[in-house]
Order: structure tokens, then sequence, then C-alpha cells
């Protein structure tokens, strides 16, 4: 498909349109922004339009039709509802108590629109993570110019149909185009910028919003850790693990980057793997002809990934589990690498495919120890049943966010925030925490009664020892 590029689109016009309309859509009122989520909770209703999507994601990666509805419209359209059920709530003043130094007054926080969005989306989940913040910042009364990614055409396409039909320009707008549309929009002045990528392109991101103060939030990832202890139920939580891995082939931002097993589970946990992806696609020899298992996005991520483990083997990896790779295809199967050093490049870079690095550890300080050589991941996967182990891991490491016993539930509750720290990301977002992000938290102060006007010059005897009192007594 052609790509376009920024000087085909006049986005300066686009830009400075929605300006002017974001102070009338700020003053909506919680049922005409209803209305507007409306709109998205029908389309995703409507089968045909669905099936559309579906199209088109298997056109661009071989995407599963279960996984496009698990993974992408089952969650955005319960972002959508979730806020459809909560907005009026979310947008009412929200009191807070009042100090006695301020006597005679009420204080309260009301959430107003922060203006003209911008929302850049990755490839990975392209449906999912472009409507899922478009939600918030419907609900958040502001307006939004969306930046898909061009490594998935088809499903930008797809997405700039319905944004067309579902909004008007100054509204709503998702521009089509390449890395330099993204440059180009980065040097308008947004009032927030929400990106979803690497921490690479996320430190660009923020680098280019500082130049116009605006606000970010930045969804990133990094190596997300997968800890089985001595305790853990193996047979299970392996399962569950080879789905977690092995779901958009391992392109997920919160899928279990490495695993660490204990010592003494570590034969059980290979056998029980190879198991579960058995269970999982039937037959391990012709898994490439498999409809359930997708594909990488692309030959360029096809080579990274290609490129991380040769580099491995060669600085000692041994494979315990894998298969055949074919280029043509996009195709890298399910792989277990053993015998991992820190000197192998996978083990510095997220890995993004469905190879698996395991490490075996004996004591719940060595796993602090590995996990804190890293930046702070974006998601952390804790198996044990051992409660002393679990609070142990909980209380020496930091995650953007921590499941126990299972995997890849981080996103599955709009009532927790989800997100990153540090490297992992920077902001939280989804339920009322995604209307926050694209909400300026006014504060507001209002004088009922009474003056503190006894404390105003001039400084007398009288007013310093009240003053004196006040500090003394009352702050």
């Amino acid at each position: 498909m052609e790509t376009i590029t920024a000087s085909q689109i006049n986005i300066q016009a686009l830009f400075e349109k929605q300006q002017q309309y974001a102070p009338e859509l700020a003053n909506t009122t919680a049922t005409e922004r209803i209305a507007r989520l409306n709109r998205l909770i029908q389309f995703m209703d409507d089968e045909q339009e669905m099936q559309g999507l579906k199209d088109a994601m298997y056109q661009d990666f071989r995407k599963a039709e279960v996984e496009v509805m698990l993974s992408e419209i089952a969650v955005v359209r319960s972002h959508a509802l979730h806020a459809r059920r909560e907005l009026r709530r979310w947008m009412r003043p929200h009191k807070v108590p009042t100090p006695i130094t301020l006597l005679g007054t009420t204080s309260y926080i009301e959430y107003e629109a922060k203006g003209v969005s911008l929302i850049i989306s990755p490839w990975n989940y392209p449906f999912n993570l472009t409507f899922s913040p478009l939600v918030y910042a419907i609900a958040a009364g502001n307006t939004a110019i969306i930046k898909p990614s061009e490594l998935t055409p088809y499903t930008a396409a797809f997405m700039a149909k319905a944004i067309k039909k579902l909004f008007s320009e100054e509204e709503v707008a998702l521009l089509e185009g390449d890395a330099s549309l993204a440059t180009a929009l980065l040097e308008l002045p947004f009032d927030h910028i929400f990106f979803t990528g690497s921490p690479q392109i996320g430190k660009i991101v923020m680098a280019a919003a500082a130049k116009n103060l605006a606000s970010v939030t930045l969804e990133l990832g990094g190596k997300s850790p997968a800890i089985l202890d001595a305790s853990a139920a193996i047979d299970t939580l392996s399962y569950n693990l080879a789905w977690g891995k092995c779901l958009n082939n391992g392109q997920t931002c919160i899928a279990p980057d490495y695993v660490l097993v204990h010592e003494s589970k570590m034969d059980a946990f290979v056998g029980a793997f190879e198991k579960s992806l058995k269970r999982l696609y039937t037959d391990l020899p012709s898994l490439e002809s498999n409809p359930d298992y997708c594909r990488i996005v692309n030959h360029r991520h096809y080579l990274r990934l290609r490129r991380l483990y040769d580099d491995a083997i060669s600085k000692g990896a041994l494979e315990l589990l894998g298969g055949t790779w074919n280029e043509a295809e996009l195709f890298v199967p399910p792989t277990l690498l053993g015998n991992i050093s820190d000197d192998m490049a996978i083990m510095e870079e997220e890995i993004f495919g469905p190879i698996l690095p395991v490490l075996p550890f004996s004591s719940q300080e060595e796993v602090v120890q590995i996990i804190r050589k890293r930046p702070k991941p974006l998601s952390l996967y804790i198996g044990a049943r051992n409660r002393r182990f679990i609070n142990y891991i909980m209380a020496n490491t930091s995650a953007g966010g921590t499941v126990i016993n299972d995997y890849m539930l981080g996103f599955g509750n709009p009532n927790l925030p989800f997100g990153g720290v540090n490297n992992s990301g920077i902001g939280k977002y989804m339920g009322f925490h995604g209307f926050v992000a694209f909400s300026n938290e006014k504060a507001v102060v209002k004088r009922n009664f009474g003056t503190l006007s006894v404390l105003f010059p001039p400084y007398t005897p009288k007013v310093k020892a009240l003053m004196a009192f006040v500090q003394r007594r009352l702050l």
C-alpha cells in the first residue's frame, strides 16, 4: 500500500481547525460525550464492520480472528462501556478536605479538557492501542489527531475510514503516513501527547513535547520478567505462560520477556512448556500452517529477532525448544533458550517475539539482583504459592504493574491504572486514570465567609503573635 508523506497533508490547517473547536468540545456535557462513545460502541457491535477489521489484521500479520476479538475489539469495547457507565461521576467536581487555616472556604477539583491531543499508536495491537486512548480523549472532552503505525497499513486504512464515518475532522482525525508525518505532527503545540511504542522513540516524543511544554503519556515497554518459584504450580503456569508468550507471536509490550525458574524446576518447566504448546497448537511440526499462530509484522523485525537468536547461540546459548524459521513467511517458532549470559543482546533488548530466555535461580535474593540489573519493567509476573516469596519480590522490585499466578492480565481491569515506570513509561491510563490523563485537574478554592486579613501587614506584635500561634497550633 502507498505511504503518504507529511508534505501531502495540510496538518497545520487541521490542527488549527481542532484548536478552534476544542473550547466548544471542552464544554460538552456528559450526555454529549456519552453520545460520542455510543458511536464507537455501536460501530464495534456491527459484525460486518468488525469482519473488515479482522480481514485487515489478517492481511497485516495473519492475526487469528479470535485473537482480534479478544485482544482488540473486546478490550476497546470494555473501555468504552466502562467510560460510558462512569463518566457522569468522573466529570463531577471532586470535593477535598479544607484545612482549618482556610476556615470559611471550600476546596474541590474540577476536570477540564486539556484541548487538542495527539495519539501516536503502534503496530502490534493497532486497533486496541489506537481506540483505547481515544475513548479517554473523548470522555475528557478533547479533540484528537491520530497517527497510527505505517507498519500495519491495512488496519490503518480500516481505522481511517472508521474515524471519518464516526467523527467530523474537527473532533477526531486520523492521518496515515510514514515517520515524517509523526515528526511533523510533533512540531505542533499539542496540549497532550499520548504515545505507545518503544522507550527509544518515547525519548524522542518526550523531547519534542518539551519544546511546547506539552504533557505526555508514554506507554512504553521493556523486559518484563516472569518468575517461577519452587512453590509454583508449574503445569498450570507453564500453560498460561506459553499462551501469553505466543499471543500475537510475542509482539506484546506486556509479554513475558524472560523467565526466571527455580533451579529445582528447570527440567519440569521445559517439559511442561513443550506440552503446553502442543495443547495450544496441536501439532508443533506443522505449526507454520496453523491459522491460530500469528506472524512477525515485517521483514525488518524478523531479521532483528534472527540477530538476537544468532547472537545468543554464538555466545553459548542452548536451544531447549525450537523449530525451523521461515524468512519468506515471517515465521518464527516458539523458542526456549537456556545457558543465558548477560553479554547476550537478547538480555539487553526487548525481544518482542516468541523467543523466551530461561534463567535458573537458587534464591529470592538472586531473583531481585537479576531484575534490578535492568530498567524497571512494564509488567512483572510472579508464579508462586509461597506468600513470603511473593511479598519479598513485591517489596524489592519495581514495575509498572504486577500479576501474580497468571499472565497478561494487567490490561484487563479498567479500575486499575495501566502504565510503566521510568524506562517502561510515564503516566497511567485506563478507567478513571485514562480520563485524568487527558484532563487538567483544576484546583478550586471558594471563599464562603471570613478573611485572612488579620495576617496582612502591617506586621504588628499582635499579628506576629497570632502567626506564631497558627504555626505552632494549627499547622
